[in-house]
């Protein structure tokens, strides 16, 4: 699942930027297409950020299950932020080297070629009307192939209910004058010219989320779209994430369109985990762990997912993901449906009155248990509960959820290759707090290391345009780019990590088997 990956657990702030910047200053634009908003960010040679504008757009329900956005609204959200951005920091289109983009994945675009107008709403990653078509696909097939198992996670299945449902879409796709992507492919479309010339692109990794592209010759499956019932023609062209896609047209005209990637693997280059072994996990809404695996294609029967890390040059990069459903939500649930904290940030305040949990145990399994265990049957539960609990165990309960949950992903991917993991890197809105973070070490019994900045998805896109462009002349200068502003070093008796991971494993297992289909 896509979250957005820098989706703050506290209250918005108004941003400013952070230094100024010479007007002869040069510097490299990211556009951060997320779930709830889109960003544009502006960042110099060293990857600080300089400036950031942002506008949220409409979530679209229109019944359970089901979850849309307006990709006609994101594009003008796009053309909002990019000159706010510009204006904050004083600079103009000739300032930018280069433009590169990071979006939410999954979410399914199909437009019509001439008028540039979408045939539907976009179908997002959280939506789950694809059920009876996944349940109809062949799980060797997809899994062989793709690497991916069926699900409703993926672009493919929603592509072929939009080509099924709406009026004029399969005729289209098969004339030719209906195109399908999922966001970046759209937005890189508008940017170079639209009706009048878009360039039809996706990136691998994007790609690499649709069902429809084999994971190891990283092209469109003549297998997969038979299967999915796909015209290979409405197909973009796969591309790599750094390359000269484009120059924009109308806004930044002139400025290279040259870098693309799906968030969480923008997140992976933002936070330079280029050797084999490296592992990133950002901190949001839910939580999403990638473990860079080399030329290495690993993960089958893990429960974990292999993809496409990044392909820049000429070797592709594979990478394992781990998500993970409830993290910085499950803080928004105690806040908001328990109100137990007024805001986000108290919550480490309030778990600090206390000394441990108590022996209580959360389990936020609220729409199942993700990655590792994939139990859709699954609920949340709170165990261990006496009278002696009060808030503050609660409170440490909930953070403790997302450390052992991290723990349970992390010991897949030990286990899915012979590559250990030595420390862990962190992003996201959620590496604030200082005790969740001190937790994660001692229930991982690794160092956690957050970066200065805590905009990896953006500055990995922004890297990728900034590289096919020269801007920055090899992937060695961003490691140098990266530096550490806080650590954590494991600090727990192993004596008793032991004893509360077998307690956390007791109260999985209650969680599951809880929802039964109705008859």
């Amino acid at each position: 699942m896509s979250e957005p990956a820098t989706e703050p657990t506290t209250e918005p702030v108004t941003r400013r930027p952070r230094a100024v910047v010479a007007p002869h200053e040069r510097v490299v634009a990211a556009i951060d297409q997320g779930t709830t908003s889109t960003r544009c960010l502006l960042f110099t040679h060293s990857g600080r950020m300089v400036a950031v504008a942002q506008r949220e757009h409409r979530q679209h329900y229109p019944r359970p299950g089901l979850a849309e956005h307006d990709a006609s609204e994101i594009w003008r959200a796009v053309s909002h932020v990019v000159p706010a951005a510009l204006r904050r920091a004083g600079l103009g289109p000739e300032n930018v080297a280069a433009l590169g983009i990071a979006n939410q994945r999954e979410t399914t675009v199909v437009w019509n070629r001439h008028t540039g107008h979408p045939l539907a709403r976009a179908i997002t990653w959280q939506d789950t009307r694809t059920d009876q078509i996944v349940a109809g696909l062949d799980p060797e097939l997809s899994s062989r192939v793709s690497g991916l198992a069926p699900a409703t996670y993926f672009a493919g299945p929603r592509l072929q209910w939009l080509l099924d449902h709406v009026p004029g879409a399969r005729a289209g796709a098969e004339a030719g004058d209906v195109l399908f992507g999922t966001i970046e492919s759209w937005l890189i479309w508008q940017l170079t010219g639209g009706p009048a010339g878009g360039r039809h692109v996706t990136d691998v990794t994007n790609a690499s989320r649709t069902m429809l592209m084999d994971l190891r010759t990283l092209r469109w499956s003549p297998e997969l779209c038979s299967a999915l019932r796909v015209p290979e023609r409405m197909l973009p062209e796969i591309v790599p994430n750094a390359e000269v896609y484009g120059t924009c047209k109308g806004l930044l005209p002139g400025v290279p369109v040259a870098g693309a990637l799906g968030d969480q693997q923008a997140a992976l280059v933002g936070q330079t985990c280029f050797a084999p072994g490296e592992v990133k996990c950002t901190y949001g809404t839910g939580a999403f762990l990638l473990k860079n695996t080399g030329t290495e294609i690993a993960g089958a029967d893990t429960g974990l997912i292999p993809t496409l890390g990044y392909l820049i040059g000429d070797r592709p990069v594979y990478a394992l993901e781990g998500s993970i459903a409830m993290t910085g939500s499950l803080v928004q649930w105690f806040r908001d449906a328990l109100g137990m904290i007024s805001t986000a940030a108290r919550i480490e305040t309030l778990a600090l009155t206390v000394p441990d949990n108590g022996g209580c145990y959360v389990v936020p399994a609220f729409s199942g248990l993700y990655a590792p265990r994939w139990h859709a049957d699954a609920r949340g539960v709170i165990v261990g509960l006496t009278s002696f609990i009060e808030r503050g165990h609660l409170a440490r309960a909930v953070l403790e959820a997302t450390a052992w949950q991290t723990r349970e992903v992390l010991d897949a991917m030990n286990a899915a290759s012979d590559l250990p993991v030595s420390r862990l890197k962190v992003d996201g809105g959620m590496t604030a707090n200082h005790l969740l973070m001190q937790c994660l070490a001692d229930v991982l019994d690794l160092a956690v290391e957050r970066p200065l900045g805590s905009e990896a998805v953006s500055l990995g896109a922004a890297y990728a345009a900034g590289l096919a462009v020269g801007y920055w002349p090899d992937m060695e200068v961003l490691r140098r780019n990266w530096h550490r502003a806080a650590a954590w070093e494991p600090a727990m008796d192993p004596d008793v990590r032991r004893r509360e991971h077998a307690n956390w494993l007791r109260a999985v297992e209650r969680s599951m088997g809880w929802a039964h289909a109705e008859p």
